[in-house]
Formats: structure tokens, sequence, C-alpha cells
């Protein structure tokens, strides 16, 4: 059964969001044969460039990104379903071009098209005049097939966060919304929902009574890069935990959904967003830390500290790295602490959801040479590896009553599987409509209000900031956040 026409129309076309990730995704999906014939994609940016000037950018870019595995044929097809447009996305002049290119692109048995995505790949300050925009062109309407596809940050706080919906909701349904956090788009995450709901041995133990406590690590190598105008106004808190960390917290702290569809999940999540114990703004010190990176080394190279980044306000006190302790106060888990941690120019790029379980209740090896044995772990590993590992105890070989830890180590991949790009499978959901994978309003909602006392106690306590080395796994101090002396970050798979 053939589909219906789609245009996917991409403000901002020339950015680096663009180039880095929507391009190479949609690359791979055409090389898999995953876009439907009657898809037809629309480049809008301000460069000065003609058809054959972007025709050429994406196939040179494409050619670096992905070397010598580069598919001609499959380049040549995505190429061909690009028309470029210049303008300004803030002018409303431009608007009545777009509408006519789009009257004017024949499908094949199809007098027009009605299914429209407009991905804004555009500055978040932008978001507001260009809504505005695609109202006053006639693009927006509950009735209609549209959809509008929106990057993180999604406001800067609750209040702004409530406003910016306010005004989407003026023109567009909450189903034509697509928040998107490409984390939710990586395959290991998703896993995570078939590791505890699909295996009966493992959601028994998903608990209060069985888990010491939970830590969620997304570190970068990198520092702000070009980004310093945008990251030196937002920081860390708002870049990575107000999103994607506490997203890895709702996913890996949910009940079981009652169907597998979108609305399902996103209630599950809210639920335990929800449930998150408020803090106190005279104990957010002692339930976050913050800090930023010194000058120092990173795979052998001299990076500078943050302050010395080109763009970077002198004396900024904005946080580059963040450590903070979260309680859910529901049944399941009342008491376990769940630990965030999130920096920049730390030793290395890697995600990982690390689980500690508790110590047997009864001490059997006490009088042993196994009077102390490591607490098992499992650990969920984002990237680079994206694989299961499980830490338990054997029998050491010989006379003695000694132990080992034993290393389960799972692969997500066999040999020879290609890894999927989270930006891959958050593209075709759209285009096919399915919002399983995005943010509805109150996850959003629900995640300010986690962040908002934080935020408000920092800005009034901006005097003093921890710093750390580029290139170390952040400050010692962080770990007075942990609620007992044995509980350590864990820095490994």
């Amino acid at each position: 059964m053939s589909k219906p026409p789609c245009f996917f129309v991409i403000l901002g076309a020339a950015g680096n969001l663009v180039s880095e990730k929507l391009l190479p995704a949609l690359y791979e999906l055409e090389l898999a044969g995953r876009l439907h014939e009657a898809l037809r994609f629309l480049a809008f940016a301000r460069r000065d460039w003609s058809q054959t000037d972007w025709c050429t950018h994406m196939q040179v870019l494409l050619k670096d990104r992905i070397g010598e595995s580069c598919d001609p044929d499959a380049l040549d097809r995505l190429t061909t379903r690009f028309t470029y447009l210049k303008g300004d996305y803030l002018e409303a002049a431009a608007y009545p071009a777009m509408k006519q290119l789009m009257a004017d692109t024949a499908f094949e048995g199809q007098a027009s098209c009605e299914n429209i995505v407009f991905y804004l790949a555009i500055r978040p300050e932008d978001f507001l005049p260009v809504i505005n925009r695609l109202h006053e062109a006639g693009f927006s309407g509950k009735q209609l097939q549209h959809r509008i596809v929106i990057e993180k940050p999604f406001g800067d706080d609750l209040e702004t966060a409530r406003m910016l919906n306010l005004r989407l909701h003026e023109h567009f349904s909450e189903e034509q919304i697509f928040r998107i956090d490409h984390y939710l788009g990586k395959e290991t995450v998703q896993n995570m929902l078939v590791f505890r709901f699909a295996n009966s041995m493992i959601e028994p133990i998903w608990n209060r009574n069985y888990i010491d406590h939970v830590q969620i690590t997304v570190a970068e190598n990198s520092g702000i890069g070009s980004r310093a105008g945008y990251f030196d106004q937002t920081g860390t808190l708002r870049d990575m935990v107000q999103n994607h960390l506490l997203q890895l917290l709702a996913v890996t702290a949910m009940e079981p959904p009652a169907i597998l569809e979108a609305s399902a999940l996103q209630d599950e999540k809210v639920k335990v967003l929800r449930s998150i114990r408020p803090i106190p703004r005279q104990s957010v010190h002692a339930y976050t830390f913050r800090a930023q990176y010194g000058a120092g080394q990173i795979g052998g190279r001299d990076v500078p500290a943050y302050q010395q980044e080109a763009g970077v306000q002198q004396h900024s006190t904005t946080e580059t790295y963040v450590a903070a302790k979260f309680y859910i106060d529901n049944w399941r888990w009342k008491g376990v602490p769940f630990y965030l941690r999130t920096g920049k120019r730390l030793p290395e790029k890697m995600s990982m959801i690390s689980i500690r379980f508790k110590q047997p209740p009864l001490r059997l090896f006490r009088e042993t040479p196994l009077e102390w044995i490591e607490p098992n772990w499992i650990v969920l590993s984002l990237y680079p590896d994206e694989c299961m590992h499980l830490e338990i105890h054997a029998k050491q070989p010989g006379l003695e009553m000694n132990t080992r830890l034993v290393d389960l180590h799972a692969p997500y991949r066999q040999a020879g599987e290609k890894s999927l790009d989270a930006y891959e499978t958050l593209l075709l959901d759209v285009i096919e409509g399915d919002r399983s994978l995005f943010l509805r309003f109150d996850e959003v909602e629900w995640s300010w209000r986690v962040v908002d006392p934080i935020l408000r106690h920092w800005a009034h306590d901006d005097e003093y900031i921890h710093t750390y080395p580029a290139g170390s796994w952040g400050p010692e101090e962080s770990t007075r956040l942990f609620d007992s002396e044995d509980q350590v970050w864990r820095d490994e798979v």
C-alpha cells in the first residue's frame, strides 16, 4: 500500500545540527530503503545557494562523513528528494515562496500534499517567531496533518516552557507537536524496556528491597566548541539534566505500561517525574554539586579552561559539571538514591546506567576470607559500547574459600550488526507520525519542576563555583552527595 505524499521542511538547513545529525541519518534511512517514494525534503536556509550548490554541499558533506562505504546510488536518491529554498525564516515574506514551491511540486496521483513536517533546526529564541510565521502563512491548524518538531531546550525554566507550550497550542494540537530528545532514540535506552519487562527474573528485584542505589552518568570529553553564546547562558543543568538525564531516570524507574503505545509510556514516565522528591531551597547544597572545568589535557592535548574559551563571559559562573541526588517517593523506590552526573571535558565520552544491589541479608561468609564481598552491579552502557554488564561472585578454584568477581558481558549487537544512530529512529518516527519516543508536555513540565528550585538557588548563590582539571572525572568534593562511605562513582563499564 502506497503512503500519502509528505513534505519534510527543514528550517535552518545550513546549521550544524543538520550537517552532523539529520543528513547522515536520512542517508542511512535512504540506504536501508525506509524512505517512501512520495517523500520530499525542502531545505530552507539563509545561505545564498542555488539548487546545485545545495546538492554539492550535501554530497561533499556525506561523502566526507561516511567515507569509502558511501553508496553513490543511495546518495543520489536522497539528493534528488531535496529542493533548496533561500530565505530568512524570521521574515514573513519568505513563506509565500515556500508555499508556492510546495504547490508546484508534483506528486504522482496527488494534486497536493496535505502532510507536512516542519523541523525547527533553529535557535531556541527563534521558536516563537517561526511558529507565528507558520501560522500567518496558513501552515498551522489543528485539523491538518501537519507536524512540528522542536529540539531542546523547550524553554529556559518552567515559566518560559509553559509560555512556549501555550503559544504552540494556539496553532497546533498536542498530537502534532514532536518534542525531540535524541537520548530516547538510542537503542539501548529502548532496550531498557525489553530488559526489564520481557525478562521475568529482572522485574522482581528491580525495587527498593534489592537495589542500593542507581547511578546515571553522561560524560563528554569535548568542551563547548562554538556554542559559547548559547551554553554560557544555559549551563549543564538546563542543557543536560532537565532533559536527557531525567528522561533516563524515568525510563529506568517507570512502572510497566498497560500497553506499548505512546500515551501509556508517557503516562508512566510522568508518574516517576511527579514522584521525585522536591528539593527545598535550604537543601540544594546537600543534594546537588556544580563545577566548571579548568585547563588540562584531553588525549594528551592541552585544552583551555572554560573561562578561556572564545565567547565566554569574563568571571562566568556557568556550570559545566553537575552531580545531583534525587529520591523517588513511591512504593517501588522509596529510600533509593538516584545519583545523576554529567559534565564536559571529562576523560572520555560515555553514557551508562549503573544499578548497584544491596549486600545479602546474612553475612554467611563473615568468618572466612570472604568477610567483605563486593556488591553486585548491573550496568547498561549506552555509549560507546552498547551492552549489558553483570558482576556476580563465584568461588575461586582451590582449597580456600576465596571468591572472584565474574563479569558477564552481553553486547547489544551480534557481530556484523549495524549500529543505528538515534536520529535515524526519531526521524522515521516523525515521518510516520509515531510519538512513542517523543516528549509530551507534562513530561517537560514536571522535569522543569524538578530543576527549577536548583536554578533559582544557584542564581542567588553564584559567587563560588568548584573547578576541576580538564581530563579528570570532576571534583572529589562531589562524593559528599553519597549516603554512605561505600558508595563511589562508577567510572567504567
